[in-house]
C-alpha cells in the first residue's frame, strides 16, 4: 500500500489524549489492510516526525440485533458494526502531532485565569486586613482597644 494513498484518521478520545500526554503515543484510525510499515511512512511523510514502533490492533465488528417496528409489522434481523484497525504510533520525545493542541491552549488559558483570580482575591483578603486611614472607629472597636 503507498504511503500516499495511505487515510489516517486521527483517534480523538480520552484515552487517546492521556497516551499523547504521559507517552508520546498517538492513535489512529486506519484501513484494515495497512502494514506497520505503511503505518510509519505515512506518518513520517504526512507530519515530518520520526516514528519509534507501531503497534496495531484489530477490533472485530460487533454484531447488533435490529429491531424496526412501523405500523402492525414488526421485522426482526441482524446489523454489524464496521471492524476498524488502530494503529498505536509512538513518536521520538520532543515529537509532537498537532492534533491536541487546541486542548493544551485551553489548559494554558484557565491556569493562567485561574492564577488571576487567586492574585485577585489574595489583594482583596490583604486590603481587608489594613485599617482605613480615615475610618471612624466604632464603638466595638473601642471595647476591643481597651
Amino acid at each position: 500500500m503507498s504511503k500516499t494513498t495511505l487515510s489516517l484518521q486521527p483517534r480523538l478520545s480520552e484515552k487517546a489524549y492521556g497516551l499523547s500526554q504521559t507517552h508520546n503515543v498517538y492513535v489512529f484510525d486506519v484501513p484494515r489492510n495497512a502494514s506497520r510499515q505503511s503505518i510509519a511512512a505515512a506518518v513520517n511523510a504526512q507530519f515530518d516526525v520520526t516514528v519509534l514502533s507501531v503497534n496495531v490492533a484489530n477490533h472485530k465488528g460487533k454484531t447488533k440485533r435490529i429491531i424496526s417496528i412501523s405500523g402492525k409489522h414488526s421485522t426482526k434481523g441482524m446489523g454489524t458494526q464496521s471492524a476498524v484497525k488502530k494503529a498505536y504510533v509512538a513518536l521520538k520525545s520532543g515529537d509532537t502531532l498537532p492534533f491536541f493542541a487546541s486542548i493544551a491552549e485551553e489548559e494554558a488559558k484557565q491556569k493562567a485565569v485561574d492564577e488571576k483570580a487567586a492574585k485577585a482575591t489574595a489583594k482583596e483578603e490583604a486590603s481587608e486586613k489594613k485599617p482605613h486611614r480615615f475610618r471612624r472607629s466604632s464603638k466595638k472597636d473601642q471595647e476591643t482597644k481597651s
